[in-house]
């Protein structure tokens, strides 16, 4: 028996356990904070489009760590769905090697011990990576979902993609490419639109082997010499808003044609004296009698990450790449739908012959063709995240994960 096909009939042979957000909400706090609890998912890796809903906060752990698999186990119990492997920016040169074997040895050892997993992704250097660490998974292959495409574009992707088909038929199941765009000619004015077209063909020809575009806005400040302020959101840093905004608008469109596309990273996780005035209401705090609850996230930085996670959505992005575990129960509080928003998509989708009539909370409008995209993809982030009871709010559900 080869190799290739004794990796093929190992994973053939394992299931993954299914993933389920908030599972750390047990009983009757789970019931009396949603509608809807969230459903399991991640069991296979055929729904690519549940699965890119569901990744919700990503985390990026260095290669390099020496206790990363008790790291990732421990990062599983505490919530985190979605983890990256990082072989590029956080390991130093001299390191990569070191780096690679660890993440092989890793993932053979999370393998073997039969506890549900986050989503695991690897993020390379380069494409020839992909293939040098495939070969060498064992057992590990089997709780591999996917790969990290650093500085994709015109150039670098078709090898990337090329690696990844491979690497698929090697492993006999799919397994998903997730691109970062952030390289230099996608930022500059005079070649974005050309790059965007050239990335948004390419992505369409692989369409069944990406599962989410990331967007890195660091490197994308790099390329002007910016680090924004942790008092400041990326869209207040208008050359690179200017770049995501383009990249929803040619990527990440509803008409089928479109990717997830997912948030980039928030920086800061530690106090210091600040600037501006917090970006966090007290009224909502004070309804949930939580308002020293307010005064810890501004004491960590955490009201600009919510700011910012808030913007994400309100621009057509998903998910958020996270560097820290503290910043993971915010992003998950803000992606669960609200029992407004679920009333609402459920009105608009259950009629097929547009019109408008008002919202079943009495203070809007429903469009029926118009917000039937809003609609659809409204209850597919239902399932993965769950729809909060009446009167639950992201105060009463961040409280929970945070004091779990």
């Amino acid at each position: 028996m080869t190799a290739g096909i004794a990796v093929q009939r190992e994973v053939s042979l394992r299931k993954r356990m299914p993933l389920r957000h908030f599972r750390q909400l047990h009983g009757p706090e789970a019931r009396d904070l949603f509608h809807r609890e969230p459903e399991p998912f991640g069991d296979d890796y055929t729904d690519r489009e549940l699965l890119a809903v569901g990744l919700g906060a990503t985390l990026y752990a260095p290669a390099t760590r020496p206790d990363l698999a008790l790291t990732i186990s421990k990062r599983a119990e505490r919530g985190v769905c979605s983890m990256v492997i990082d072989l590029e920016d956080a390991v130093a040169d001299h390191e990569v090697e070191l780096a690679k074997r660890q993440t092989v040895d890793t993932l053979n050892l999370l393998a073997a011990n039969g506890d549900s997993n986050p989503l695991l992704f690897v993020r390379v250097r380069d494409a020839d990576t992909i293939t040098e660490i495939v070969e060498q998974l064992g057992a590990g292959a089997a709780v591999l979902t996917g790969f990290v495409f650093p500085k994709f574009d015109s150039t670098t992707g078709p090898k990337y993609l090329a690696a990844l088909a491979a690497a698929m038929q090697r492993l006999g199941r799919p397994i998903y490419g997730m691109p970062v765009l952030e390289s230099a000619g996608l930022v500059h004015r005079q070649t974005r639109d050309q790059e965007l077209t050239l990335i948004a063909e390419l992505l369409a020809e692989h369409r069944e082997r990406v599962l989410a575009v990331r967007v890195g806005a660091t490197d994308m400040c790099s390329t002007f010499g910016i680090r924004r302020d942790r008092d400041l959101t990326i869209y207040d840093v208008r050359v690179v808003a200017d770049v995501i905004a383009d990249i929803v608008n040619y990527l990440g469109r509803a008409d089928g044609t479109g990717f997830v596309i997912t948030g980039p990273v928030w920086e800061y996780f530690a106090d210091h004296e600040r600037m501006f005035r917090p970006l966090l209401r007290t009224a909502p705090f004070e309804e949930s009698d939580a308002v020293p609850f307010r005064q810890y996230l501004v004491s960590r930085d955490l009201d600009g990450l919510l700011r910012e996670i808030t913007l994400d959505r309100a621009n057509g992005i998903q998910g958020k790449t996270v560097i820290h575990p503290s910043h993971v129960a915010a992003v998950h509080a803000l992606s669960v739908v609200t029992h407004e928003e679920y009333s609402d998509a459920l009105d608009i989708l259950q009629v097929d012959v547009g019109g408008v009539a008002a919202s079943g909370y009495r203070n809007k409008m429903n469009e029926m063709r118009p917000h039937r995209s809003w609609a659809r993809q409204t209850l597919l982030r239902a399932r993965v995240f769950g729809v909060a009871n009446k009167g639950v709010s992201f105060v009463d559900l961040l409280t929970a994960l945070v004091t779990v």
